[in-house]
């Protein structure tokens, strides 16, 4: 099969590798139709995940259809459609019972990390049972991919770990699919007096203004704290993870705040408690758990969110190094996420050409 290996040096290449089979009786098999690319995998060419490997398959989000299931798997049958977690929960260790399968003692983020990932014809789900979701007759399986980990992260990591209540003023820094998730989350399902966006890349800052809210560049944030008679924020969403992003979300949260903050970050940055200690500031990081991922299907069959928006650029598995570049130099193409589809009849396209 053809797979997306990581050879370390930020370089890739795609390379034929023998199919994989059930290891265990908890395994399944999925063979793959879409998956995509994640600034996480970015963090992996920059060197900032030290547990992945040169030899990784990457990728650790995807739809697809089961191919084989091992002997303990029967709530999946083969042939069934399926969006593949980027969190291994085992379901059963001390972590996974307290609904924090981020940290399972034998999954976790382990796909395109410590095992091999998504970016390939065939995927090994360890832990399917409880690793695996079906995927609706009535969702696109492109759009499907995004509840892998951009939906489930903005929901938990963003929504949740900031605290979000109806009437609260809140500020996003980073204009990537999971800052415009967050927004769109924030705007259908919370109802708050006042959201900014925060940001760099101009076709971005472009579609938050689309949707209706207020966009700024990192240089006019003066502008962003006048909205709240200069308070600050109730609440700031750090979706970065770089010193800079750290530092802006320190300037903007105001007294009796909560810094949400799910950057990846890949070297140490400055905490200011010099100037936080007195102001009731709460300060909360969290790792995707996956586990809002079934109630998020029901929301999207609901019609109160919509993640489509995010699939911006289509291309075939052949043209995954297009896609790499595309989505690294989003700026440049206007890119949020890419559908990478592993049929020989797709063809690379901009699916939105507002994104």
């Amino acid at each position: 099969m053809k797979a997306v290996i990581y050879n370390g040096s930020t370089s890739i290449s795609v390379e034929d590798r023998a199919k994989p089979s059930i290891l265990e009786p908890t395994d399944a098999i999925v063979k793959a139709l879409h998956t995509t690319i994640c600034g996480t995998d970015l963090h992996i060419l920059q060197g900032h995940v030290p547990t992945c490997t040169p030899g990784r398959i990457l990728g650790h989000e995807g739809v697809g259809t089961i191919d084989s299931v091992g002997a303990a798997v029967d709530n999946f049958s083969v042939g069934q459609l399926v969006l593949i977690s980027c969190i291994t929960s085992c379901g059963t260790c001390h972590y996974c019972r307290r609904r924090m399968p981020s940290q399972c003692l034998s999954g976790g983020w382990i796909l395109g990390n410590k095992t091999d990932g998504t970016q390939a014809e065939y995927v090994r789900t360890p832990h399917a049972a409880f690793s695996l979701h079906a995927v609706p007759e009535s969702m696109d399986p492109k759009v499907a991919v995004t509840l892998s980990d951009v939906v489930p992260t903005s929901y938990e990591c963003g929504i949740l770990n900031g605290q979000i209540q109806p009437g609260a003023s809140v500020a996003i820094i980073g204009t990537g699919p999971i800052g415009l998730m967050i927004l769109q989350m924030v705007q259908g399902l919370f109802g708050p007096a006042i959201t900014v966006m925060v940001g760099r890349g101009q076709p971005r800052l472009d579609t938050a203004k689309s949707m209706g809210r207020d966009a700024y560049t990192e240089s006019v944030i003066s502008s962003a704290l006048e909205l709240t008679e200069k308070r600050g924020f109730d609440v700031v969403i750090e979706a970065v993870g770089t010193d800079d992003s750290f530092e802006l979300a320190q300037s903007l949260v105001g007294a009796g705040g909560t810094i949400a903050s799910l950057g990846v970050f890949g070297k140490p940055c400055n905490l200011h408690l010099d100037k936080l200690w007195n102001r009731n500031i709460c300060l909360r990081t969290r790792l995707v758990d996956a586990v809002s991922t079934p109630d998020l299907i029901r929301i999207i069959e609901s019609g109160a969110i919509n993640p489509s928006f995010l699939v911006s650029h289509n291309f075939s598995f052949d043209e995954i190094e297009k896609a790499y570049e595309s989505f690294e130099m989003s700026s440049k193409h206007g890119t949020l996420k890419v559908a990478v589809n592993l049929s020989a009849s797709e063809s690379s396209q901009i699916l939105c050409a507002s994104c």
